[in-house]
């Protein structure tokens, strides 16, 4: 941001003219923003690249009214300068922003300000201008700025800088002060010489002053533990070759044998141990704040700016270690940066607070932790209950069953016996008649696995077994309940209708369970249709897929629910039936709940009640995970 002051001889070159024609070219694109949006322009003393340039953008457009409209402008100096590119470029501003004039302008840095007022006639004579980054050494006593022109100017503190550097280096002997070529280096050597003329003789000061760069770094690599260098860097070497003072600091402190402190924020991170230094980004929030209350309407006499913009002395942590400098030399209120933090020594307060959490939080967890092993044990006699009770209503199941059953059973063995008279009576009569006897056996053979099915299926809805969480076929599942009921309906005179089911689906699950809670369901309405006429007397199963599941439906054409009771249905120990328990729907509301589903019951449109099951089924290609319901 900070730049030479004064003219530099220029040969106006026909890339200047050529990109002076181009942007003219600008006027003819439309404004981004409205008219009414206040402009403020920006001019630049350096390239947009020079890091004191980017952290003062950045701390100006921190403080900016968000619906001022931006326009930055770039001298480019030490590059360009002279009175020639002053009309060259005093034409161009004034084209470019001819018709969208801007309400302020923002001078950054001394070479920018000058050149403002230079030319103020020539481009906007009547527009305040803010200025940022101008050390004050540039704004000297005879140097008289306009009431419109404000800002707050900045100190170079070269002085606190050498303060530090010694107290750092307390054997240091030698103080190497480097700067450049530029008539702003120079400037800066110029004051540098009236602050090290007030060390009375602490140390010997060796100036390196506007030489070549080669020249320089040969000097710093030869330095010995008994030197320490301060510098501002250079924007111009000896040979004329221009280069950013990051650059030339990083440059100096890659070949230094002897710890180098500079001037600038900027620097840190660039090998530089530290320095009383200034802020960019916050040079460019004053500056930022003092526009937003132009803008707001407060007069330039009217704001109230500081004198000066303070240094703050910032210590680079590494280069600290690096040195073998000692920490305890940090001066107090220093900004130490690139630290790891020490976590006890930062957050102290925090590192108890969250010992005393972590010891109430291990307590908590130990507690909660029994508690879970005490509910865990609960939750196990519960289960354990539930099945007993569940197993219990099965055996009275089948008790209720047991009539059925034995007709079920009695016909193949009935026609096993026949069968077996039959047999005997053909061997009897000595006829030879080997394929009737083969038609008989191959009957009997058939009778008894069918009888067999029978007891099979019996015993695996009266058996006591652990519950099993399998995948089972939905449709097998109903084929041994329709088996089971087949013989019950009969004997009742109710007619059983097992459809509409749909393709084959897996569940998951225990198929006895799921299978009891069908059969109670299809009792029930048994119950409910017994004393009706014979037309009436139909219990439908029937089977309805839905996104990610099943629903299975046990409807009857009975008197239907009662209003008053629907919403207690499903408890323990409520019952319609004159000589009911009140334990059939609550057992299969927990059995239907455990396999992930639900379980509701409501008057059919047509007439009776009907209940239906949802439970989930197996996701496409996995054998293990239900779909939700």
């Amino acid at each position: 941001m900070v730049d030479p002051m004064t003219a530099h001889p220029l040969a106006i070159c026909r890339r200047t003219l050529v990109s002076a024609v181009c942007c003219c070219c600008l006027l003819l694109v439309p404004a981004a923003k409205s008219a009414e949006s206040p402009h403020v322009l920006v001019l630049f003393s350096n390239n947009r690249l020079l890091p004191a340039n980017v952290e003062g953008d950045r701390g100006l457009q921190e403080t900016l009214p968000a619906e001022a409209e931006l326009s930055t402008e770039f001298l480019d100096a030490p590059r360009f300068m002279g009175a020639s590119y002053d009309r060259i470029l005093t034409t161009f501003l004034r084209a470019k922003y001819g018709s969208r004039p801007p309400a302020a302008v923002v001078a950054a840095g001394p070479n920018a300000l000058f050149y403002l007022l230079r030319n103020r006639g020539g481009l906007f004579p009547s527009v305040p201008i803010v200025h940022m980054g101008v050390p004050d050494s540039n704004l000297s006593s005879d140097v008289q700025l306009p009431p419109d022109v404000l800002g707050v100017p900045i100190s170079i503190d070269f002085s606190g800088t050498i303060e530090l550097a010694l107290r750092l280096r307390p054997d240091a002997r030698r103080l190497v002060l480097v700067t450049g070529a530029s008539p702003q280096d120079r400037q800066f050597e110029t004051q540098l010489r009236a602050d090290v003329s007030k060390l009375t003789g602490l140390v010997d000061a060796e100036f390196l002053a506007g030489l070549p760069a080669a020249v320089v770094l040969k000097r710093l690599a030869g330095l010995g533990d008994d030197a320490v260098v301060v510098t501002p860097g250079w924007f111009l070497d000896g040979e004329g070759h221009e280069v950013t003072p990051r650059r030339s600091v990083e440059l100096m402190a890659d070949a230094a044998t002897a710890p180098i402190f500079g001037t600038f924020d900027t620097f840190m991170g660039s090998g530089v141990v530290g320095g009383a230094m200034v802020d960019f980004r916050a040079v460019g929030r004053v500056a930022g704040q003092a526009v937003a209350r132009l803008l707001g309407g407060s007069p330039p006499t009217a704001l109230g700016l500081p004198r000066g913009m303070p240094t703050t002395l910032q210590i680079d942590w590494l280069q600290v270690l690096r040195w073998q400098m000692d920490p305890d030399a940090i001066p107090a209120g220093a900004e130490v940066r690139f630290r790891p933090p020490s976590f006890l020594s930062e957050h102290r307060n925090e590192a108890i607070a969250a010992a005393l959490v972590f010891l109430l939080q291990s307590a908590l967890i130990a507690g909660l932790l029994a508690e879970r092993h005490r509910r865990r044990l609960v939750e196990l006699a519960v289960q354990r209950q539930r099945a007993e009770l569940a197993h219990a209503s099965r055996l009275a199941v089948v008790g209720e069953l047991a009539g059925a059953i034995a007709h079920e059973i009695n016909q193949p063995l009935g026609a096993i016996l026949s069968n077996a008279e039959a047999a005997d009576l053909l061997l009897q009569s000595g006829a030879n008649r080997p394929d009737e006897l083969r038609t008989i056996l191959a009957d009997i053979r058939r009778n008894d696995l069918r009888a067999g099915e029978v007891i099979r299926r019996l015993r695996a809805l009266i058996a006591k077994q652990a519950v099993e969480r399998q995948p089972f076929d939905l449709n097998e599942a109903l084929a041994d309940v329709e088996l089971i009921l087949r013989s019950e309906a009969r004997r009742r005179l109710a007619t059983l209708v097992f459809g509409p089911i749909p393709a084959s689906a897996r569940l998951i699950g225990d198929r006895v369970q799921i299978q009891q809670v069908l059969v109670n369901l299809a009792l029930n309405a048994m119950d409910a249709v017994a004393d009706l006429p014979d037309d009436r007397r139909t219990i439908q199963v029937s089977v309805a897929r839905e996104p990610g599941g099943v629903v299975l439906s046990v409807s009857d054409r009975g008197p239907g629910i009662a209003p008053e009771h629907v919403p207690r249905l499903f408890d323990s120990f409520f019952s319609t039936k004159r000589w009911g328990m009140g334990l059939g729907l609550s057992i299969a509301r927990t059995i239907v709940e455990s396999h992930g589903g639900r379980i509701w019951a409501e008057n059919a449109p047509g007439g009776g009640a009907a209940f239906h099951v949802a439970l989930p089924v197996l996701l496409a290609g996995n054998q293990e995970t239900p779909a939700s319901p």
